[in-house]
């Protein structure tokens, strides 16, 4: 059995599609905000064998241009 160890990599990946941007432009929308994730550390997110630090969450959120609520929300995509 496969580990998950994040709850909103699936609700991440689907965000990001909908939003029509690569791995690459968010990765560089993140490092916009000063902190350092590179697309295979994004990768690894979004298919939840990563761990996201609560500070990662908030410039991702900041990057897709939502709220934090959006990536845990019950009507999530991953629900």
């Amino acid at each position: 059995m496969v580990m998950r160890r994040n709850i909103i990599g699936k609700t991440i990946r689907v965000l990001r599609k909908r939003k029509n941007l690569t791995q690459d432009e968010l990765t560089a929308k993140i490092q916009l905000t000063g902190i350092n994730i590179d697309r295979p550390m994004l990768s690894r997110i979004e298919t939840n064998s990563r761990e996201v630090y609560d500070f990662e969450v908030k410039a991702i959120a900041e990057a897709l241009d939502m709220s934090i609520n959006d990536l845990f929300s019950t009507n999530s995509p991953e629900k």
